[in-house]
């Protein structure tokens, strides 16, 4: 039976995209009246959920709707997520009133960035697969707005990318649930993990599993489908920078998780292929952090860096299975969570930067933070829990991940290959604390011009407050890991198959889980002044420190391979197909059709209602029928006909 509050389920997936389209429509008349409608959305967003969180295992089932119906439902790992959405959402509409006080098409903004709230609700709230991807395509395509907003050179060639990776990799994994719908019988996530011990066909498992996980992982920023998400956060609005790299990569994650966690758990393939996407994922976006030289460049190469830590978490839980993987649970759980409130706090502060000085390049806006409080207040908690530091978020998530790795060395049977994952995990977070340093030098360390000196007055006090309290939410995770960081990662338990009933207590203040993060720390200072401070940065004629832009332009998979295939490649054999198909379905038609069809057709197109005239001949016919709509349409159709054959067969 269901209970009122089910529909509150329901609620929070419509109530944004009403929300989104009463702000458009109050844009038209009255500019202010449209912003304080778009924070009365997203607060009431943020008061239903708060309302629901005291209810345990909602849900709610709507048939009929999209072919096969929508089921929602609420757990703890969703209760956490959805809290997480609603804050940062109303931080950051909030926080846009200020930051696009000068721009253009506000209306549009405010109106798709509440329709990607509503979407992302759908996908953490879906109780299937179906329902997910539904939700998931959509806050794709009303999320592509939220990049190309600026309008200009670079948000359209980065939205350009952006669209065409969400679409593509939607397809694989749109093929890849109906296969798995045809192995397992259901779709519904609590029911895959017993559905899939009766498939026999392991090999079609994991073609569905691969055509689902590319979808997941390109919106997760997972190499090789990581292209987009530099040039994507660096051309968008920062508020919109903060969500896509705090919230719209997480909705990936949780897609694979629920694969993961529900088809392959205890998979060893599927764990090392995880592991070794993760470790390529986390070194190379901290490697490209290090060489960049604009602010929202080395924010999202980051982000990709951290959601290569991610991966590893859901790697390890995989491998070690639902008796053994307690920790990576928690440390997965944790470090999602600690990257998508660390990243709202970093982005907002570049948000402030761009806002006052309309710049993003780290020479131009060099000594920014100077004098600033609250926002170097706000910048060291990000960046120090970015980096792993004690007492602050970042480091329980990573400490618990990097014990995870710990623990599966000591019962693997070959450990040399998890040795060396380790080692990359540490020297990753070394060249986190690289890229965090390049930042602390420019932004506080060097001494401003007269122009950034100028920005006295740099937010408004509700934003402050607002970045105050986010600063303030990292330093409270941190300092208290048993009351609440430890409860935090608990909530990820049944969701993510975790079967033990007693956690492993972890010292988190013991010299084993330190070791873990003063080796990174420590060699990413050694790194820091080694390498990059000489050889990456120099010193311009005042003495001032200058980052040099170094790395190679041609060095890139987005114009190396993806512009290319989008471009050039996937238009050819689209071609080819298409002119494959038509030959060798025009001669068959030909036959088929009698010559007493045929010059009842002649006859037709003398007819004054198709205004024009032909000759009467069969030499006609035959280059008029092709050129026909009803012929292409038709052809078209056992094209596409052939090509899902091809998918599902």
């Amino acid at each position: 039976m269901l209970h009122k509050a089910d529909f509150v389920l329901l609620f929070l997936v419509i109530w944004p995209m009403a929300g989104g389209l009463m702000s458009y429509m109050a844009g038209k008349t009255n500019k202010t009246f449209r912003d304080y409608i778009a924070w009365t959305v997203s607060l009431i967003e943020l008061a239903a959920v708060l309302a629901i969180l005291r209810y345990d295992n909602l849900s709610l089932s709507l048939n009929g709707i999209c072919g096969l119906g929508l089921n929602f439902t609420l757990d703890n790992f969703r209760k956490i997520y959805i809290l997480i959405i609603a804050y940062m959402w109303a931080e950051t509409t909030v926080f846009s009133r200020e930051y696009l006080a000068h721009h253009h098409n506000r209306n549009r903004y405010y109106l798709f960035v509440l329709m990607t709230l509503g979407a992302i609700m759908g996908v953490f709230l879906s109780a299937d697969l179906y329902t997910c991807f539904v939700f998931f395509e959509m806050m794709s395509l009303v999320s592509y707005v939220m990049v190309v907003q600026e309008e200009n050179q670079a948000a359209i060639f980065a939205a350009q990318t952006y669209i065409a990776i969400a679409i593509i990799t939607g397809l694989m994994t749109l093929t890849g649930l109906m296969i798995l719908n045809n192995l397992a019988g259901t779709l519904e996530i609590d029911k895959l993990i017993v559905s899939i011990k009766n498939v026999n066909n392991t090999r079609l498992l994991y073609v569905a599993g691969l055509l689902i996980f590319m979808g997941f992982a390109a919106k997760a920023a997972i190499f090789p489908f990581h292209v987009w998400l530099p040039t994507a956060h660096t051309a968008a609005p920062a508020p919109a920078s903060a969500l896509l790299s705090g919230l719209l990569t997480k909705a990936g994650m949780f897609g694979i998780i629920v694969i993961s966690s529900k088809i392959f758990i205890n998979n060893l393939h599927w764990g090392i292929f995880l592991l070794i996407l993760a470790l390529i994922t986390m070194f190379l976006g901290a490697l490209l952090a290090v060489f960049a030289v604009n602010i929202k460049r080395v924010l999202a190469c980051s982000s990709m860096s951290q959601l290569g830590f991610i991966l590893t978490g859901i790697a390890m839980l995989c491998l070690l299975g639902e008796n053994h993987n307690d920790l990576a649970v928690r440390g997965t759980v944790l470090y999602m969570v600690g990257h998508s409130l660390i990243k709202l706090v970093l982005f907002l502060d570049a948000g402030i930067i761009h806002m006052n000085t309309h710049k993003l390049e780290l020479n131009e806006i060099r000594g920014f933070g100077r004098g600033k409080k609250i926002f170097a207040f706000a910048f060291m908690c990000g960046a120090l829990g970015l980096m792993g530091m004690p007492l602050l978020n970042g480091y329980i998530g990573k400490t618990l991940i990097h014990e995870a790795i710990v623990e599966y060395i000591a019962i693997a049977d070959e450990p040399l290959f998890f040795k060396f994952a380790e080692w990359t995990f540490l020297i990753s977070g070394a060249f986190t604390t690289c890229y965090v340093l390049k930042l602390y030098v420019m932004l506080f360390a060097a001494k401003p011009s007269a122009e950034i000196a100028a920005c006295k007055k740099y937010i408004n006090f509700i934003n402050k407050i607002f970045l105050l309290a986010s600063s303030l939410i990292l330093l409270a995770i941190g300092c208290s890991p048993y009351k609440l960081a430890d409860k935090i990662g608990f909530l990820g338990s049944s969701f993510m198959n975790n079967t033990l009933t007693h956690h492993h207590a972890v010292n988190y203040f013991s010299f084993e889980s330190l070791e873990g993060a003063g080796i990174s720390i420590g060699l990413g200072l050694v790194i820091f002044f080694i390498f990059v401070r000489p050889m990456l940065m120099a010193e311009d004629e005042t003495g001032e420190p200058v980052c040099l832009d170094l790395w190679p332009k041609r060095l890139n998979l987005e114009f190396l391979i993806f512009r290319p295939l989008i471009n050039k490649i996937l238009p050819f054999i689209g071609a080819l197909f298409a002119r494959v198909t038509d030959l060798i379905l025009s001669g068959p038609i030909d036959l088929i059709l009698s010559r007493a069809g045929r010059q009842r057709f002649i006859k037709l197109q003398e007819d004054k209602d198709f205004g024009f005239y032909h000759d009467q001949s069969e030499q006609s016919f035959k280059t008029l029928l092709p050129s026909s709509l009803a012929y292409s349409l038709m052809t078209f159709a056992l094209g596409l006909l052939f090509v899902f054959a091809y998918l599902v067969l």
